[in-house]
């Protein structure tokens, strides 16, 4: 039984010319434009790829929702969108909302370095590594009996502790906006296919 999972960031929530500020689960940005174009590409990506979703989940945030509803709109037959809370981005404590600027000056480079390399959370960031991956290793483990493709749209802050809870640690972590992971799953086991991917 082939199973994968499609692990999905939300697209631009900021322009080209705007101040980009660390948007965490406290706020609740819509997609920008070019956000909405992103969630269009990644739409025509699967259904040029033949990828149908047999389940959809999102987190609560608008971005990630919509991100979400603009993939499954271009499904021939589309599952219902459901949504679980854990997907919702981490809390970025005193950096929520401020530039990058503000937050290495706060924090210092190395801090933030180990963040994007580690996934070793900054001093002040709410968010529990260990809890995280246990998530999405339960998720994993639920959609062990359900074969098919599985679409999960979420934040980075979210989605790239799916990598640990398959087993596999990188160099860089991070997913771009607009772009997308596949684990498989099989009865013993999940393993990263790809990540970081844009179409």
């Amino acid at each position: 039984m082939k199973i994968k999972v499609y692990i999905v960031r939300h697209g631009n929530t900021f322009e080209k010319g705007d101040v980009v500020t660390r948007v965490g689960g406290r706020t609740d940005l819509a997609l920008s434009a070019s956000g909405e174009v992103q969630a269009q590409k990644l739409a025509q990506h699967f259904v040029g790829a033949g990828v149908a979703f047999a389940t959809a989940r999102s987190g609560p945030l608008k971005r990630t929702r919509r991100t979400a509803q603009v993939i499954l709109a271009a499904q021939p037959a589309a599952p219902d969108l459901t949504t679980d809370l854990f997907l919702r981005e981490i809390d970025y404590g005193p950096d929520e909302n401020r530039p990058e600027d503000q937050v290495i000056a706060r924090i210092g480079r190395p801090a933030l370095e180990a963040w994007e390399r580690e996934s070793i959370p900054p001093p002040g960031w709410r968010v529990d590594p260990a809890a995280i991956t246990g998530n999405w290793q339960e998720l994993f483990a639920d959609l062990r009996g359900e074969a098919g493709n599985h679409l999960v749209v979420t934040s980075n802050g979210i989605a790239r502790f799916a990598l640990a809870a398959a087993g596999e640690t990188r160099s860089d972590a991070k997913l771009a906006t607009g772009a997308y992971g596949v684990v498989e799953i099989d009865d013993d086991a999940a393993r990263v296919l790809e990540w970081n991917r844009r179409p």
